[in-house]
């Protein structure tokens, strides 16, 4: 590639609708072109780890907290020299992950100037994706069972996620469950990755 700054690729969705996987299968298509590629990721559990609080006990700090270190981690793997980056939980995922809790557990919403200023933090990140992918739960897909998911969190997470995506009006490629979803989103992806590389 001859760019100097590298493609950005973000996915957001609910848990368990296959976006790391996703991420991986780009990501394999892309280093086959001879493409090199990073990818971000476990944003919930390197919150955890930090003592703040995740899926429907989320707050405004925990948000915060994921949306800057998505951040920081998408300016380092681009200062590195990645011709692509992966990011796995765009910065609008935290928000919805948040309004979810906020209506899982029955809490009003922060003050305004608290929503306002996360909302601003989030959107400045939207001008640097070049393609933003959503999953779309499909419920009838079985989850591992490893993980204590709560089914209406889940199911919140998901709602909260389009709303924000279709209210703002942000371009993004819808992505199901199924094969051909699958299939065409990868090669949406391979395809700018490619275009740009022949420039």
């Amino acid at each position: 590639m001859t760019s100097t700054q590298p493609i950005r690729i973000g996915v957001l969705g609910t848990h368990s609708t296959g976006k790391t996987t996703l991420l991986k299968r780009i990501e394999m298509e892309l280093r086959a072109e001879g493409i090199t590629v990073a990818r971000t990721g476990r944003l919930g559990k390197r919150a955890a780890a930090a003592g703040l609080p995740k899926m429907q006990h989320h707050t405004a700090q925990s948000t915060e907290w994921i949306i800057a270190q998505g951040i920081a981690d998408e300016i380092a793997a681009a200062a590195l020299g990645a011709e692509v980056v992966l990011l796995d939980r765009a910065a609008h995922d935290a928000l919805a992950y948040f309004h979810a809790a906020l209506e899982y557990r029955g809490q009003a919403p922060p003050p305004r100037t608290e929503r306002e200023r996360l909302l601003t933090l989030a959107s400045t990140q939207l001008p640097k994706y070049d393609l933003l992918l959503a999953t779309v739960l499909n419920e009838s897909v079985p989850v591992d069972t490893s993980h204590d998911y709560d089914p209406r969190y889940r199911r919140l997470v998901d709602q909260h996620m389009h709303r924000l995506l279709d209210s703002d009006d942000i371009p993004h490629l819808r992505v199901h469950s199924d094969p051909d979803s699958q299939a065409h989103t990868i090669d949406v992806a391979s395809k700018l990755c490619l275009q740009v590389a022949l420039v």
